[in-house]
């Protein structure tokens, strides 16, 4: 219970506020051992929207990254949270989750939608979730709505 309540207590926000330039993501060596969307090969099934924080640099920059973790393991958006900052605290990284949702995934339709929303930690920006989905996908038509949960 204690680590679900970490990872709520890091998802509304004790960073410093960023601007929309540094929302992109930033170059690190670090951060690319962190692929950018692990979901479940099939099914539908919660996600989340994470932005992973390598260490400071000397020039004061904080490189950073976006990346989608889903999977019908977690009973709860904070579960699939927990599980992915156990990896990436192993690799001496941050993280704070941004939002999440919910994911469908049809292989044989080569077909992915994403959609709804997290009570725990609202909502994912689905265009941006959407965007590295595409990328990890690119043979599938994958879309995204605000609608659902």
């Amino acid at each position: 219970m204690l680590v679900k309540s970490f990872s709520l207590f890091r998802s509304i926000g004790f960073r410093k506020p960023r601007s929309f330039l540094s929302m992109m993501s930033t170059p690190s060596p670090l951060l690319d051992q962190v692929p950018d969307v692990e979901i479940d090969p099939e099914g539908r099934f919660k996600y989340v929207l994470i932005r992973v924080y390598a260490p400071t640099t000397r020039d004061g920059n904080e490189p950073s990254k976006m990346v989608v973790r889903g999977n019908a393991r977690g009973a709860y958006h904070a579960d699939i949270y927990d599980e992915t900052m156990q990896t990436l605290v192993k690799l001496n990284l941050d993280s704070e989750c941004v939002g999440g949702g919910r994911i469908e995934h049809h292989p044989a339709q080569k077909i992915i939608k994403i959609y709804g929303y997290s009570q725990g930690f609202g909502k994912a920006d689905h265009e941006i979730s959407s965007e590295l989905v595409k990328k990890a996908f690119p043979d599938y038509n994958v879309t995204w709505s605000d609608e659902g949960y």
